[in-house]
């Protein structure tokens, strides 16, 4: 098994940065894809980045292309997201997920264990 806490969110205003951390304990995640989703109320989660077990390659939605980072810590077990030029449309509860053994991908379905969320605000 496999527990993900998220941490880092916040109200942040148009414009400004945040940096989320995903923190796991159970097991490594050296042998998971992780990836970072996001949903606000009444809408489908929506996938956000991903990367490789060894951080070679990313991926991202369109519309966080060039704005958001992932990255990630092997040693701490710790993956980020870094978000910069924040827009209100960010605003939403940003998820953690990893999929053990698997290509990263852009489907939730790929994924095995997830994180509670943390809520990310962006005023206007």
């Amino acid at each position: 098994q496999v527990q993900l806490v998220e941490s880092g969110g916040g109200l942040v205003q148009a414009g400004g940065s945040l940096r989320l951390s995903c923190a796991a304990s159970g097991r490594t995640l050296s042998s998971a894809a992780m990836g970072w989703f996001r949903q606000t109320p009444g809408k489908e989660r929506e996938f956000v980045a991903a990367i490789s077990q060894t951080g070679s390659s990313t991926y991202y939605a369109d519309s966080v292309k060039g704005r958001f980072t992932i990255s990630r810590d092997n040693a701490k077990n710790t993956v980020y997201l870094q978000m910069n030029s924040l827009k209100a449309d960010d605003t939403a509860v940003y998820y953690c997920a990893a999929a053990m053994w698997r290509l990263p991908s852009r489907s939730g379905s790929e994924y095995e264990y997830w994180g509670q969320g943390t809520q990310v605000t962006i005023s206007s």
